[in-house]
């Protein structure tokens, strides 16, 4: 198993899981925070396109994060996955509902050779959804959109082999910055985004001796930088490599394990 960002931040989130058994091969795409057309420019990217979907996972119902899903779905015949308060928040009487899959916390979704198992996570969405993804042997954990380390969440995140871990801001720049003072509670708030500080202490509590790889995720463009996420993270990831997701670039393929 393999995962890649295709771009992560607030102008756009996608992440695109791809597994292999044998003769067969699954690709999901979870989140889809981009135009139809610069989310093929990505795919291309990557190596791939929308006929290799195997499916499309929306985390919640936030533009940078659902972008073109409905329409994208529904013009290449790719199953959609969300809850049923995402469902709720973006649902359109014209979506074709045959391509409509909703799900929740602690349920297990087998999609092709990736398994699923989605958990629910303190966010300022209605019914909002983060990833456990395994191929059977290996675990790859995604945390986007999350404002608080909640126990459910790490005990969904433990022994994983990857992470792809939100370090939304530093604290210190966002309190200087110029963003209003009821954005700066929202995002600093419990239901809000992850800080720096907060994703190291979560990824201390989730460190083991098999987490090969970490990919710092969802860096604010005006609250933050890549060399003050890998300084939070550097001192409590023990022998994985760190990598940062690009709002323009995403990343290189990494392994799972």
């Amino acid at each position: 198993m393999r995962f890649r960002s295709l771009g992560s931040g607030s102008g756009g989130n996608a992440t695109l899981i791809e597994a292999s058994q044998g003769i067969t091969s699954t690709q999901i795409l979870v989140d889809c925070g981009f135009s139809q057309r610069e989310l093929n420019r990505r795919l291309e990217r990557a190596g791939s396109t929308a006929s290799e979907l195997t499916a499309i996972f929306i985390t919640h119902e936030h533009g940078d994060h659902i972008g073109c899903a409905l329409g994208y779905a529904q013009r290449w015949r790719i199953p959609l996955w969300m809850s049923r308060g995402t469902w709720r928040a973006v649902g359109r009487e014209d979506f074709d509902t045959s391509l409509l899959h909703l799900t929740k916390d602690g349920e297990t979704l087998a999609l092709g050779d990736i398994e699923l198992q989605p958990f629910t996570v303190p966010h300022d969405a209605e019914e909002p959804l983060q990833l456990r993804c395994s191929d059977g042997q290996r675990h790859l954990g995604v945390l986007t959109d999350v404002g608080s380390a909640a126990p459910q969440l790490l005990s969904a995140l433990q022994r994983c082999d990857a992470l792809l871990l939100e370090c939304n801001h530093d604290e210190a720049l966002l309190r200087a910055s110029s963003y209003p003072a009821s954005l700066k509670r929202r995002i600093l708030g419990s239901h809000g985004h992850l800080s720096n500080e907060t994703a190291a202490e979560i990824l201390r509590l989730c460190q083991h001796a098999g987490l090969g790889q970490v990919v710092a995720a969802h860096l604010s463009a005006q609250n933050n930088r890549p060399e003050l996420a890998r300084a939070a993270l550097q001192p409590v990831i023990g022998g994985a490599r760190l990598a940062v997701a690009d709002q323009a670039e995403g990343t290189e393929w990494f392994e799972v394990g």
